[in-house]
């Protein structure tokens, strides 16, 4: 993990720098892809991600490293055979795992987080699910595990992998000729991402397209069908946190209140999206009309200092992750989950606020004030004399909290706030 901390101390910042690039491309060119809110939206949820892979907090039902020991034929070097082989075994198991979660309701819940927002950008690619099970990530690989590549070699490879995704995730770059025949291209995802009925469920291939054309899973882009982004169910929200449980809450809430037994069961494994008769019947969900024809984007009105509160709030979350990720070696595993809850806290805070939720001024309250406290425990003494500089900036931050908060409240009466 600690390895993985230092990479992304350098891949932030270049994510980051692309993003900026593309935002003011988009300007200069009068193409716009961002708006405000979606984009920090997207931004908080590529942190919850990084938190989430910082602590620890995938579900392996079968290790890898177990297949590899039982099944493996060959002993290999580390050579540059092992690691090509090693790649497309990688993206095979990835296509598989991606069909999965779109075919399965139980499994659509660790994917609905990338295909939430209504824009489609790169930003957008840095929503990545924090409630991953990846049990079926292992049994995909067993060609890898079969041919006896090691475990260190997937670890390496992983981050790699996942970075080759995130540049086809842009409305600037058309086709690309003979590139479309291998490779995923912008315009292959932005099919993928989209919600017209001839696209949903296709271009499901991570890097090379040619899993999609093999498995019947392949759709061009058409001129004359202009992608629509987002989820045929809008997830109406900005926090991540609750977008990545929304789809779980659903299905929870179905299979109680059905009743057959058979009902509560199938559920998780029927086709994303089915209920029982009898809860459609009973608990009709809110149709927010033609998601494709007339999409209603989920846009709540921000005046300037809620628009100031956002940025504050997304800026100190931030500079607070960076500095978690270059200590991180230096912190105890109870101080890293400490961190970490805290970071997710915040991210949930802010979001929340920005959905204009009356009980998210209260918990932003009960946040700072509950930092402050913990903060003056003498058990965390040691932080003070070794961090004096992040020490005083979690109290301005707490403090500056809290005023903002306040100044919240009272613009209440004059604001939205009808959730």
């Amino acid at each position: 993990m600690e390895a993985y901390a230092a990479i992304l101390l350098w891949a932030i910042p270049a994510f980051m720098v692309l993003v900026i690039i593309e935002i003011f491309y988009g300007h200069f060119t009068h193409k716009q892809t961002y708006t405000f809110m979606d984009t920090l939206s997207s931004l908080s949820s590529g942190m919850t991600n990084i938190i989430k892979d910082l602590l620890g907090l995938a579900i392996v039902l079968i290790p890898y490293p177990f297949l590899e020991q039982k099944i493996g034929l060959f002993d290999f070097s580390n050579t540059v055979l092992v690691y090509s082989i090693a790649f497309i075994c990688m993206d095979f198991a990835s296509y598989w795992v991606h069909r999965l979660n779109h075919k399965v309701n139980l499994f659509w819940n660790t994917h609905i987080i990338h295909h939430s927002s209504e824009e489609f950008n790169l930003a957008c690619a840095l929503r990545q699910t924090i409630s991953n099970i990846l049990v079926f990530q292992a049994v995909f690989l067993l060609p890898s595990a079969f041919l006896g590549v090691p475990p260190k070699v997937i670890i390496t490879l992983a981050p790699l992998h996942l970075f080759g995704q995130f540049w086809y995730h842009t409305r600037h770059i058309g086709k690309l000729g003979i590139l479309e025949y291998f490779l995923v291209t912008p315009s292959q995802h932005r099919v993928h991402h989209a919600i017209n009925p001839i696209y949903i469920d296709k271009n499901l291939s991570a890097i090379f397209c040619v899993w999609d054309r093999l498995f019947g899973t392949f759709q061009e882009e058409l001129e004359s069908e202009p992608p629509v982004y987002g989820t045929l169910k809008p997830v109406r929200s900005w926090n991540p946190l609750w977008i990545n449980f929304q789809h779980l809450w659903g299905i929870l809430q179905d299979a109680w209140h059905t009743q057959r037994w058979t009902d509560k069961l199938k559920i998780w494994f029927m086709p994303t999206g089915w209920r029982p008769q009898d809860v459609l019947k009973k608990f009709p969900r809110f149709s927010y009309g033609d998601p494709v024809n007339d999409q209603k984007k989920y846009a709540p009105h921000y005046n300037s200092f809620w628009k100031s509160l956002a940025i504050f709030h997304f800026v100190a979350i931030m500079i607070l992750l960076l500095f978690f990720l270059s200590e991180f070696d230096h912190f105890s595993n109870l101080i890293r989950i400490g961190f970490g809850i805290f970071l997710l806290l915040c991210v949930f805070g802010f979001t929340a606020l920005m959905d204009l939720h009356k009980w998210a001024l209260g918990f932003e309250v009960f946040r700072a004030l509950l930092g402050i406290e913990l903060l003056s425990l003498p058990q965390l003494a040691f932080f003070n004399q070794a961090y004096p500089l992040f020490y005083i900036l979690f109290f301005i931050y707490f403090g500056v909290s809290l005023l903002l908060t306040y100044r919240a409240f009272l613009q209440h009466p004059s604001h939205p706030l009808t959730h």
